[in-house]
């Protein structure tokens, strides 16, 4: 039988609705009216939840890697470190230094000795950043703004506003910008633009101004790029399980106590003693917060600039085989610390001078060269290889015992749903019964429902949460099919406000609504999922349910579960460190946060 199409089907019930509001009852006949065909209402259906683990998820090419020492007072510690390939410029033919190859150098010569020195070698990890946090546009990030919604406010009572502080050249945050004991409502010679703006980082789990010790080692470990086992065709995995340290460390190339700081790195001018200006007061070059530090030189030029036409440097594979890469650790010194990193916009600078000889006068020039970690990203494939090495501990009993049993038991239906991220819970979902839901279906396709919303609400295990103490709870859950690993949003049919992970898909929502600072629940609208069941005839799927460091992230990647065998799963799931507790459906029936389905519908009387 051909079904009638269920858009059109609402949109001449709201006809034959608007018209009745404008006509006589009577017209429309004694029967319809007097049994009121129009009846919205609510029912709620069974869900079963059923907790799952993961052994190890791939960190080759990852959008975000972690880097520090997380502690979920729920699932405990994990300590990230990274091991990341080191990679040359983007050359035409083979890399050397200043002006001439070496074997023209060796040849040729009218061409001098160049003499390649490193002067310097700087690593640059930048910290993420928040979107849009800074409201009025004052350039004060809205933390630290007396009033984000008010540019004229005055945030260091200086007696300038943050916007005239902006326009002049001042620092908004400081009533005296140049310390000179004169406050820059007075100062008329103060510099313009010397100080170091401050920015609102994201995806920092611990203190804002946290210590720690940085530690940057060689790798001695080759990170393949190509898998042999499938003739050199697919990229070669790298779980988080896997941990080179100290096995396959050399030679240290940095190792310091640094903080946590969300202000610019600011490159001053060198000062010409031969001008009356004083250029020290010059901003040369503005970098966003981040880690920034100076590696071993000597290690650069035995290992960099001394390979010069050398097989080492003939190409970027003969490179990444010869150097192989470098280790990060990062170690709390108080509190602990995880730090997101997109390794793609990570930079390895390696500066230096050489000489050159104009019209017989040798001069010193200085010159960079850019060594990468990872290139790419965004709307490009992910190039290069690095690995995040995970160690965690243990799970609680509690959690672990709503696994599966290893003695092939059935699995329960879960009164407490637990996710982790890197890679470590999830919970498959099945809606109305474990055999598919006919019943339930056929109902609703007899009872003739126009299904205005259907849900899935998540709510907090508050009493857990707060029992464990201080959680970062996460900010957006996925739900997705399980057999096919697609996200059950539409994107042609979401609502968007903007291009952020909490600013799309809002149709769908998955967020976190919180009262205060605590999470209260997740709300996951699957009525188009539903509809598709009812309507269309798909199959009642198992679904997923994990977290997501970024609802955008639509992709998948092959993790290990306990058994060895392996599974597609979304990588979003992987790269947030975050865990919660939610409340599932076998508990009393009375409770009601416990997990069930609401279906918001309009009885036609049809």
């Amino acid at each position: 039988m051909k079904r009638f199409p269920f858009s059109l089907l609402r949109g001449a019930l709201l006809a034959i609705l608007l018209w009745s509001c404008q006509e006589d009852p009577v017209t429309i006949g004694d029967k319809i009216v007097g049994q009121e065909p129009f009846v919205n209402g609510k029912q709620v259906y069974d869900v079963f939840a059923f907790n799952k683990n993961i052994e190890a998820f791939p960190t080759n090419q990852l959008p975000v890697y972690q880097l520090g020492v997380f502690n979920d007072p729920v699932y405990g510690r994990t300590r990230a470190t990274i091991t990341s390939q080191v990679s040359l410029p983007p050359t035409t033919g083979n890399q050397f230094f200043g002006r001439f190859t070496q074997f023209r150098e060796d040849t040729d010569p009218s061409i001098p000795d160049e003499e390649e020195t490193v002067d310097e070698v700087i690593l640059y990890l930048p910290y993420f950043q928040k979107p849009n946090s800074d409201r009025d546009l004052d350039g004060v990030i809205d933390s630290l703004d007396a009033d984000p919604d008010d540019p004229n406010s005055d945030t260091d009572g200086d007696g300038l506003t943050d916007a005239e502080e902006r326009s002049r050249g001042t620092d908004p945050l400081n009533p005296d910008t140049d310390g000179d004991g004169t406050g820059d409502a007075e100062d008329d010679a103060t510099p313009i633009n010397i100080f170091p703006q401050r920015r609102q980082l994201d995806s920092i789990y611990g203190k804002l101004d946290a210590t720690f010790s940085f530690k940057v080692e060689r790798s001695t470990f080759f990170l393949r790029d190509l898998d042999p086992d499938s003739g050199f065709q697919d990229a070669q995995p790298y779980f988080s399980n896997q941990n080179l340290i100290p096995e396959f460390a050399s030679d240290v190339l940095f190792e310091g106590v640094l903080q946590v700081s969300d202000q610019e790195i600011l490159i001053f001018e060198e000062d010409d003693p031969d001008t009356e200006e004083d250029e020290s007061l010059v901003v040369a070059e503005r970098i966003q917060p981040g880690i920034r530090v100076a590696l071993d030189p000597d290690f650069f030029q035995q290992n960099f600039l001394n390979k010069e036409g050398d097989p080492e440097l003939l190409s970027n594979a003969n490179f990444k085989d010869f150097f192989r890469g470098i280790h990060m650790t990062l170690t709390p010194l108080e509190d602990d610390v995880m730090i997101l990193f997109d390794l793609t916009q990570a930079r390895l600078t390696v500066n230096y001078t050489h000489k050159a000889t104009e019209a017989e006068e040798v001069d010193t020039i200085q010159t960079s060269s850019q060594l990468r970690l990872l290139s790419g990203g965004g709307s490009q494939p992910i190039t290069g290889n690095a690995l995040n090495s995970l160690v965690s501990d243990e799970y609680p009993g509690e959690i672990s015992a709503s696994f599966a049993s290893a003695n092939n038991a059935p699995e329960e239906n879960a009164s407490r749903i637990y996710l982790k991220g890197s890679g470590g819970t999830y919970a498959e979902l099945e809606l109305f019964d474990l055999l598919g839901g006919g019943e339930a279906i056929n109902e609703i396709r007899q009872n003739n429902w126009i299904i205005n919303e259907a849900s899935l609400v998540f709510y907090v295990d508050r009493e857990r949460l707060d029992a464990a103490g201080a959680v970062y709870e996460p900010p957006r859950v996925l739900l997705y099919n399980a057999e096919t690993n697609q996200p059950l949003y539409n994107v042609r049919t979401e609502t968007n406000l903007e291009d952020t992970p909490f600013g799309v898909f809002l149709n769908y929502d998955g967020n976190l609504e919180r009262s205060g600072n605590q999470g209260i629940k997740y709300t996951v609208r699957i009525t188009e999922h539903l509809n598709n069941i009812i309507l269309r005839d798909s199959a009642n799927a198992t679904l997923g349910l994990s977290l997501t460091a970024d609802i955008r992230l639509a992709g998948v990647s092959e993790v290990l579960l306990p058994d060895n065998t392996r599974k597609q799963f979304p990588v979003g799931n992987n790269i947030t460190p975050l865990g919660t507790v939610l409340i599932g459906s076998n508990t009393d029936p009375g409770d009601p946060r416990r997990l069930r389905l609401e279906i918001y519908y309009t009885d036609t009387d049809l």
